[in-house]
C-alpha cells in the first residue's frame, strides 16, 4: 500500500461536508503560511498577481458559469474599478480649493495643496479601504445601466453587445486624457495603508490582502450559488422559458448576475491599480476578456473552486512556468547549437497557448477541471426499489374552499393568436371552474399547445381577454402569471437538465420564497428557516410519486427516464402551489400501466379540490380525469360536453380520423 493512500485514508472516509471543511481549511492554511515559508518575493507578487485574477474569474463565473450570459467585454468592469481608484487617489484631478471641499478634508478625503499659481488646489486622497466597496458599487452601477437595455438580448446577440461595450470602455479611458490622462496612463497612485504604515512596493501585504479578498469572494459565490438567487441564475441557464414559467424574473435576475460579477471585477482592478501604482488603457483589453473566460471553462463553468484553480494555473502558467521553460529551451539551444530554440519566446505566444487550452478542454473534458456539478453514484437494485409510502392526504395551499367551487376560475373570452398570416386560435372562449378538471383534446396543430401558451404568457394574444381568479392576466409576463396561481408543464419537457431532482423542484418554489441576494449570503436564521421548510415541502410533493422519485432526489434530472422526466415536470409546478395546474400531454411517451397510475394521482389531487386543466390525447385518461371535455380543430372549438357524449360526437370522430372515418361512414350508410 503506498504512503499516499495510507495518508489519505482518514480523509476519504471523511462525510463529504467535513471533508470539504477539512479541505477549505487546508487551503487557507497554506495560503496563510505561504509567504512564511516562501520568502520569495518575486513569486509571492506572481502568487497575488493570479489571486487577482482569480477574483476577476469568480466574477465572471456569476455572470457565464451560474447565469449562462456570455460576456466577452468583462475586462470593461476591471477596468472602471481600477480607474475609480486610480484617479481619485493620484494627482490626476486637482480642482481650485474653496470651502467645498473643507468637509472632505475633514474625512481625510481629500488634501489642501499649492498650486501652480496662486490659487491652492485639491489633492484627492481616498482611502484603498474605503476604495473597494466604492468601485464594486460603481462597476455593479454601470453593469446595471448597461446590462438594462442588452440582457433581452440571448446568445450571440448578448455576446457581441457586450464585445462592443468591452472595446468602448479603453476608449474612453484612451480619449478622456483630462480625467484619466490618456494613453499615458494614471501615474502617482497611492498605495494601500494601514495604521500609517504604506505598504510600499512590499509583495507580501499585497499578498495577503488578496488572499482575504478572494476568500470573501469565494464565501459569497458559494452562499449565492447554494440560494433562492442561484437556483434561479442556473435555471436561467439551463432554460429561459421554463425559468420564466416556474415564476423567475429572468430581466431582474441577468441584471443582479451582470451587477454582482461586475461588482467582483471593480474591486479586483481597485487591487490591482494600487498593486502597480500605475493604470494604462492597454491594462483593461480584449485578450484580458478572452483570458477571464478561458481560466473559467479550464476551472469549470458554474464551480465555485474550480475556476478560482484555473485562473491560478493559468496565470501562474504564464508567469513561472513559461519563464522557466523559456529558459531550458535557450540552455538546450545553446547547448546543442540551435539558433531557432534560442530565439523561443514562449512568454510571447501565451495567447496562442490559452486557445489550445481551451480547444483541448472542450474535446476532452467540457466540465472542467473541478466540475460544478458532481455525478452520483447509479442507485442499486434495492434503492430503486424500495418502498416509499405515497402520500394520501396532500396538503394544496392553492385550493378553494368547497364553498367557492364550481365558480370560474379561468375565463377565456374571444383568444385571436395569430402567426403572421396563420390564425391559431380564432376567437376562443372557455371557462375552467373552481375544482373542476378540464380537458382539452383535438387533432395535431387543432391549437392546443398555442392556447396554453397564450394563457401563460409565452405568446402574445391578438385580441380578447383572460381573467384569472377575477383578475386580467392578458399580457402579462410569464413570471407574474404564475405568481398569480397558475402552473404549467410543456408538450416537450423543459426541465434544468443539469440540476438534481432536488433543485429542479425547488425552482418550482421559487414564487413562494422570498429571500434575496443579502439575505441569502447573510443566511440569517429565517433565511435557514425559509430553506429547510421548502425542502420538506418538496420532499412532500415527491412522495406523492412514491419510488419513482424519492430515491433520485440527489439525482440529475437528465440521468433520468422519461416517465420519470414527466413526474419531475409536474411536481415542480405543484411545487408553486398552483390555483390551476396545467398539464400538457402529461402521459406522452409512458406506457399503460404508467399512464394509469399517473391518471390515478391527478384524480388524487383532483379529489382533494386542485383545479387541473390537461391537454391529452389518450381517451381513456380524459375519461378517468375530466369533468368536461372542450375539443380543438384548426384553431377552433368544435364541440364541449361531457366526456361519453364528446367520444360518441361524429364531428370529433371526423376530426381524430379523417377521411378514413367518412369513407367507413358512407359505406355502413349506403
Amino acid at each position: 500500500m503506498s504512503i499516499a493512500s495510507t495518508l489519505g485514508r482518514p480523509f476519504a472516509s471523511m462525510a463529504p461536508a467535513r471533508r470539504r471543511s477539512a479541505a477549505t481549511c487546508a487551503v487557507a492554511l497554506i495560503a496563510i503560511i505561504f509567504p512564511l515559508i516562501h520568502g520569495d518575493d518575486a513569486d509571492i507578487d506572481s502568487l497575488a498577481n493570479a489571486l487577482s485574477y482569480a477574483a476577476l474569474a469568480l466574477g465572471l463565473n456569476i455572470v457565464v458559469g451560474m447565469a449562462g450570459l456570455l460576456d466577452l467585454g468583462y475586462a470593461a468592469f476591471f477596468a472602471i474599478g481600477a480607474y475609480v481608484y486610480g484617479v481619485l487617489s493620484s494627482f490626476q484631478l486637482q480642482p481650485d480649493w474653496s470651502s467645498f471641499w473643507e468637509p472632505f478634508a475633514f474625512l481625510g478625503l481629500v488634501a489642501r495643496m499649492p498650486g501652480q499659481g496662486a490659487v491652492d488646489v485639491v489633492h484627492t486622497t481616498l482611502s484603498f479601504w474605503l476604495a473597494l466597496p466604492l468601485a464594486g458599487a460603481v462597476a455593479a452601477g454601470c453593469g446595471i445601466v448597461f446590462g438594462a437595455p442588452t440582457l433581452r438580448l440571448r446568445g450571440d446577440y448578448l455576446a457581441i453587445v457586450t464585445l462592443g461595450f468591452g472595446e468602448i470602455v479603453p476608449i474612453v479611458a484612451r480619449n478622456w486624457t483630462s480625467v484619466t490622462n490618456g494613453a499615458s496612463g494614471l501615474n502617482g497612485v497611492a498605495p494601500p495603508s494601514i495604521f500609517g504604515t504604506s505598504f510600499g512596493v512590499d509583495a507580501t501585504p499585497y499578498y495577503y490582502v488578496i488572499v482575504a479578498l478572494v476568500a470573501a469572494l469565494i464565501f459569497v459565490s458559494l452562499r449565492l450559488r447554494d440560494s433562492r438567487i442561484g437556483r434561479a441564475w442556473m435555471a436561467i441557464r439551463e432554460d429561459e422559458i421554463a425559468a420564466g414559467a416556474m415564476g423567475v424574473n429572468l430581466v431582474r435576475y441577468k441584471l443582479l448576475a451582470f451587477a454582482i460579477g461586475a461588482s467582483f471585477a471593480g474591486m479586483a482592478g481597485t487591487f490591482y491599480v494600487s498593486k502597480l501604482q500605475t493604470a494604462t488603457p492597454e491594462m483593461f483589453g480584449f485578450p484580458v476578456s478572452v483570458m477571464i473566460l478561458v481560466m473559467v471553462v479550464l476551472g469549470g463553468m458554474g464551480s465555485v473552486w474550480g475556476v478560482v484553480l484555473g485562473a491560478m494555473v493559468l496565470q501562474l502558467l504564464q508567469s513561472w512556468f513559461l519563464p522557466d521553460l523559456t529558459d531550458w529551451l535557450h540552455q538546450l539551444g545553446a547547448l546543442i547549437g540551435n539558433d531557432a530554440m534560442q530565439k523561443i519566446d514562449l512568454v510571447q505566444s501565451i495567447e496562442l497557448i490559452f486557445g489550445i487550452v481551451l480547444v483541448l478542454m472542450m474535446l476532452y473534458r467540457r466540465d472542467g477541471l473541478i466540475p460544478a456539478h458532481r455525478k452520483e453514484a447509479a442507485l442499486t437494485f434495492e434503492q430503486q426499489h424500495a418502498v416509499v409510502e405515497r402520500v394520501t392526504a396532500f396538503a394544496l395551499p392553492g385550493i378553494a374552499p368547497p364553498t367557492a367551487r364550481g365558480k370560474p376560475l379561468l375565463e377565456i373570452k374571444d383568444i385571436t393568436v395569430r402567426f403572421g398570416g396563420l390564425v391559431a386560435l380564432n376567437s376562443m372562449t372557455l371557462t375552467v371552474p373552481e375544482g373542476g378538471v378540464l380537458a382539452v383534446i383535438g387533432p395535431n396543430g387543432s391549437g392546443k399547445s398555442t392556447l396554453f401558451n397564450v394563457i401563460t404568457g409565452l405568446t402574445p394574444p391578438a385580441s380578447g381577454s383572460i381573467r384569472f381568479g377575477g383578475k386580467d392576466i392578458t399580457g402579462l409576463p410569464s413570471h407574474q402569471i404564475l405568481q398569480t396561481g397558475l402552473a404549467r408543464t410543456f408538450q416537450n419537457i423543459r426541465l434544468f437538465p443539469n440540476l438534481s431532482v432536488m433543485d429542479n423542484v425547488l425552482v418550482g418554489a421559487h414564487s413562494r420564497m422570498q429571500s434575496g441576494a443579502v439575505r441569502s449570503i447573510l443566511r440569517l436564521p429565517a433565511t435557514k428557516r425559509e430553506e429547510l421548510m421548502a425542502r420538506e415541502r418538496v420532499m412532500e410533493i415527491l412522495s406523492l410519486f412514491g419510488n419513482r422519485l424519492v430515491p433520485r432526489v440527489n439525482q440529475a434530472v437528465g440521468n433520468l427516464s422519461y416517465a420519470n422526466r414527466r413526474r419531475v415536470e409536474i411536481a415542480r409546478a405543484l411545487a408553486s402551489g398552483p390555483r390551476l395546474l396545467m398539464l400538457d400531454e402529461p402521459t406522452a411517451g409512458m406506457n399503460p400501466a404508467e399512464t394509469m397510475e399517473l391518471a390515478e394521482q391527478l384524480k388524487q389531487l383532483h379529489t382533494l379540490g386542485l383545479s387541473i386543466l390537461v391537454i391529452e390525447h389518450k381517451l381513456d385518461v380524459v375519461t378517468r380525469l375530466a369533468d368536461t371535455v372542450v375539443v380543438l380543430d384548426h384553431g377552433e372549438k368544435l364541440t364541449e360536453g361531457l366526456p361519453d357524449e364528446v367520444r360518441r360526437n361524429e364531428a370529433v370522430l371526423d376530426a381524430y380520423l379523417g377521411r378514413a372515418h367518412a369513407a367507413v361512414k358512407d359505406i355502413a350508410v349506403a
